[in-house]
């Protein structure tokens, strides 16, 4: 989807500048949180919720979505759409603004400049402390919305006013430190291989 949308706005000499990088970063995001992000971590975190409860009711991941799906409908597996879409949409709009900032930073006036992996790898791991810091106030609520415990909430805005109201700004950010180490890594393999493939790619299906 990123490489979709660039294709579109890239300037007439094939750049990509940060800006437009943060807008089809948004935009792959968004069909990231709608296609893919929500109804699994809608799943994942009932399961890990339903497993830290004294009486667990799923028997397995066949059965848990089974009875989810029961109980709540396709709808149960869409939980929290608006906070994944504002969590995942800023994620990789985050992402891609930095990474595109550093790439286009590191080649200076040679676009062609061929970048190491180990690089581009230092470069996402970049990107993605930047996401934590960024939207991890997203990643909270959009948890909670996707919880057992979300009919709490009459919506993800009231979410994040019961959460700043009774628990504080810092609420917004726990698990920042763990995430952080688990991010960095993820995002600089992530960036790593989504290079590779794009090369890859570039030889039998012109991709940029």
């Amino acid at each position: 989807m990123f490489e979709f949308l660039s294709n579109q706005i890239r300037d007439e000499q094939g750049k990509l500048d940060s800006t437009r990088s943060l807008f089809c970063g948004l935009g792959a995001g968004v069909a990231e949180a709608v296609m893919v992000v929500c109804p699994m971590e809608t799943i994942k975190v009932k399961f890990i919720h339903d497993q830290c409860s004294p009486k667990p009711k799923y028997h397995g991941f066949f059965h848990g979505v089974r009875e989810i799906v029961r109980e709540q409908g396709l709808k149960g597996t869409y939980q929290g759409l608006t906070a994944t879409v504002l969590k995942q949409g800023s994620n990789q709009a985050i992402r891609f603004f930095v990474m595109t900032s550093l790439k286009n930073w590191y080649k200076g006036d040679d676009p062609n400049k061929v970048i190491n992996p180990f690089i581009t790898g230092v470069f996402g791991a970049t990107a993605g402390a930047a996401s934590v810091f960024g939207n991890t106030p997203l990643d909270v609520v959009k948890t909670r919305m996707q919880g057992l415990e979300a009919h709490k909430y009459k919506s993800t805005w009231d979410c994040a006013y019961k959460i700043m109201k009774y628990e504080g700004p810092l609420a917004f950010y726990k698990g920042t430190i763990p995430r952080l180490g688990r991010v960095c890594l993820d995002v600089a393999i992530v960036f790593v291989i989504y290079d590779e493939v794009v090369k890859l790619l570039n030889k039998v299906w012109k991709t940029d």
